[in-house]
């Protein structure tokens, strides 16, 4: 009994040492051209965070920030919905977006649902890169997702560009 449960505590220390050397990888998906370079004083981009190079949703240049509409919630929860189980039963917190133009943004947002994981259950913050269209998101990718002990992980990086993923519940 004891073997299994220290198996089982090393299969999720192993699956989170994973998950941040793949957010790291997958973020380098997330960036583009368009996307604000990060805001610390190292040159180093090997890390997460450099790698992700958020858009900041301040108010900068006078674009300030706006409410989703029901149609880009929707973009957004089908995107985040392929990463959860249950989307149907998830539930959404919808924090402000970037009343920017068009192109590439960044979102992050938080959805109790549940994981993949079971260690994840519950609420997850997560980002996705949006496509602004007509003023409006047409589509997103969702960059990074994560619950339990490693929803800060996501969480401070969404808070470092000024992005704000919403109430933990």
């Amino acid at each position: 009994m004891k073997i299994a449960r220290n198996w089982q505590r090393e299969r999720h220390s192993a699956f989170r040492a994973v998950l941040v050397f793949a957010a790291g990888l997958a973020l380098a998906g997330c960036t583009g051209s368009t996307l604000l370079p990060s805001s610390s004083s190292s040159s180093s981009s090997s890390t997460a965070e450099g790698l992700l190079g958020l858009h900041a949703n301040s108010a900068g240049g006078g674009q300030g920030l706006r409410e989703l509409t029901l149609p880009e919630k929707k973009v957004i929860s089908d995107a985040v919905g392929l990463s959860i189980k249950d989307p149907g039963t998830a539930q959404f917190r919808w924090p402000q977006i970037s009343a920017a133009g068009d192109g590439a943004v960044n979102y992050c947002g938080m959805v109790n649902a549940k994981s993949p994981f079971p260690a994840y259950n519950g609420w997850q913050a997560y980002i996705v890169e949006a496509n602004v269209s007509g003023g409006k998101v047409s589509s997103a990718v969702v960059c990074l997702i994560a619950g339990g002990k490693d929803v800060e992980i996501v969480r401070k990086m969404c808070k470092k560009y000024e992005l704000d993923p919403g109430g933990a519940g």
